[in-house]
């Protein structure tokens, strides 16, 4: 399929979409006063256009599925007008052809219990949560004792160039870094505007010239999988295969797992640490 067929594929199922979302709603639902008899269930075009604040002409148009554009902000006033949830937003962002939007109060939205405990489990192999800023939501032990997480490294990124352990373990750490920087860089175009994106790029800028000077290279990669190989003081050379999983009720959290590479002794290695470094005393 060509991409203006794709195109106009996607306006089709936008149509269908927002009719079928209004349809769902009734004057009432919006705290506005049923006037005269609806040949239709729900709501008119013409009411939706005035709760989103938007141009009748210009919300018939993009439920008929033309080719106009539209903002952010607008789909954002439509959604709450439609009352649609979170996966319904994303939805409507992508049919429009945005990128997906940062769900409402993620950056609040609290860890489960459920993804802690299986951070957990997957010790004594390190594991780490981090949001699409590279912010580290949950870290288990192995990831504090392996590469030296800690209790002031809130973003992973950020420890990479300022945490001197963390920074020291990691074998050819000048190689390693363009490629960190290239990762970041692909993860930051989903959302260009985001504040916190920004806020992110400028701290790191102000205390590291190493960072600057990569960032300014605008390279771009995104490894699927990777390797990462350390340097423990304690437990000696490390590799690990690295995997990372998005977390499917928040697709902007990610959940990276290290698991020791085989026939390099890292799992015997890092057993002996971990239970050294966990082990109750007599």
């Amino acid at each position: 399929m060509t991409s203006e067929a794709s195109a106009v594929t996607r306006r089709e199922q936008l149509s269908d979409f927002l009719r079928n979302r209004r349809a769902r709603l009734t004057p009432g639902d919006v705290g506005m006063a049923a006037v005269g008899r609806r040949r239709t269930p729900g709501l008119r075009r013409e009411e939706v256009a005035v709760l989103a604040g938007v141009g009748v002409s210009w919300y018939t148009w993009l439920e008929q599925g033309r080719d106009i554009t539209v903002s952010a902000d607008v789909l954002d006033a439509i959604s709450r007008v439609l009352r649609l949830s979170e996966p319904e937003r994303a939805h409507l962002y992508l049919l429009a052809g945005h990128n997906r939007p940062q769900a409402a109060g993620s950056r609040e939205a609290a860890v489960s219990q459920q993804l802690r405990n299986l951070l957990d489990a997957w010790t004594p192999r390190p594991a780490v949560l981090r949001d699409r800023y590279w912010n580290l939501l949950a870290v288990n032990d192995a990831a504090r004792t392996v590469f030296g997480f800690g209790d002031t490294d809130h973003n992973c990124l950020i420890a990479f160039f300022t945490n001197a352990r963390y920074r020291g373990m990691h074998v050819q750490w000048t190689t390693v870094a363009p490629a960190v920087v290239a990762a970041f860089r692909a993860d930051a175009a989903h959302a260009p505007d985001d504040p916190e994106l920004t806020r992110v790029i400028e701290d790191l800028s102000a205390i590291s010239p190493e960072f600057t000077e990569l960032w300014a290279r605008h390279d771009v990669g995104v490894p699927a999988q990777a390797v990462k190989a350390v340097h423990h003081p304690e437990a000696g050379d490390l590799l690990f295969d690295t995997t990372t999983l998005t977390v499917a009720d928040h697709p902007d959290w990610h959940l990276v797992l290290y698991n020791p590479q085989p026939g390099t002794g890292t799992g015997d290695r890092l057993d002996r640490l971990v239970r050294a470094r966990f082990a109750t005393p007599a």
